[in-house]
């Protein structure tokens, strides 16, 4: 890659100021970030979703990861993903159809490609201003138990996640989860009962997580009206009465705070609190500086 590229390797200490807020605020952030990306590229990115499934996917499975990946792009979103063959391979490919940035976590160092059959893959999302994150310094190969480590990440670095098609026993299962764990929104497009490559899907959503039939469900459930992610933000955002908590709590409190005082003060559930904080950044209703809040 280092002779296809003119790439940029960044080493992200977690008290950096560049290091990812969102990631930050997970119960167990890395404690260093590696990143590779293009030259030249800034590497700072905006609002982010996770798009994760099985990588024994159905080619029906595969298309709704690109469509989906694809219409989040293109109204601004970044896609996260893992690089994985199946459902993680089509959501990156469909980030890049439409040139939104995508973001693949690996599972172990940045300098060998894993799988190596989506090398040429982990090219396309450099060249095209995504970049490749990872844990792990260059060196480490993708031991096994890496795989569950860094899913915590995947979630960690987005607003939501949004399960495609996964199995019982999936890692998207647990990405999931430990989205739900992080106060995170997870989304799961449900399948036909007693397929086995939706039964981890199904059980997600018996067990709370948001069922989502399309990207305007998403889009709705985020507080985001559709196609106006990159426009809405310039003017003065219409804000529902939970936002208006938050937001109202932020101005009148004059300083920059973090999500747990936020919580604290406001006496909202953890999980509510921060999908409103994810609504109102999406907005530009507040600013998130050094993980602290304020409001615009």
């Amino acid at each position: 890659m280092e002779n296809t590229l003119a790439t940029i390797d960044l080493k992200l200490p977690i008290k950096s100021a560049e290091y990812p807020a969102l990631l930050r605020n997970i119960p167990d952030p890395p404690d260093i970030l590696f990143a590779k990306t293009r030259r030249g590229v800034d590497w700072k990115f905006g609002p982010a979703l996770a798009l994760v499934g099985t990588r024994k996917a159905t080619r029906n499975g595969c298309d709704l990861a690109f469509k989906t990946a694809a219409d989040l792009g293109r109204i601004g979103f970044t896609i996260v993903s893992g690089l994985a063959f199946g459902i993680d391979a089509a959501a990156h490919q469909g980030a890049l159809s439409v040139k939104a940035r995508t973001i693949a976590v690996m599972a172990g160092g940045l300098d060998k490609i894993y799988p190596a059959a989506n090398e040429g893959l982990a090219v396309k999302i450099i060249l095209g201003g995504g970049m490749l994150v990872s844990e792990h310094p260059p060196g480490t190969p993708p031991y096994r138990h890496h795989f569950l480590a860094r899913n915590r990440i995947i979630s960690g670095l987005s607003l939501a996640t949004v399960v495609v098609e996964a199995p019982e026993i999936s890692g998207a299962i647990n990405t999931a989860r430990l989205a739900a764990e992080q106060g995170r929104e997870a989304f799961v497009f449900p399948g036909t009962a007693g397929l086995q490559n939706y039964a981890g899907s199904n059980a997600l959503i018996r067990d709370g997580a948001r069922l989502v039939a399309s990207t305007e469900d998403i889009l709705a459930d985020l507080n985001v009206k559709t196609g106006q992610l990159p426009t809405v933000l310039a003017v003065p955002p219409e804000l529902n009465e939970e936002e208006e908590i938050i937001h109202s709590f932020l101005k009148q409190s004059g300083q920059p705070l973090f999500i747990d005082k936020i919580i604290e003060e406001t006496k909202l559930p953890p999980q509510v609190a921060s999908r409103i904080i994810s609504s109102l950044t999406i907005k530009k209703a507040i600013k998130e500086e050094k993980g602290k809040y304020s409001a615009v």
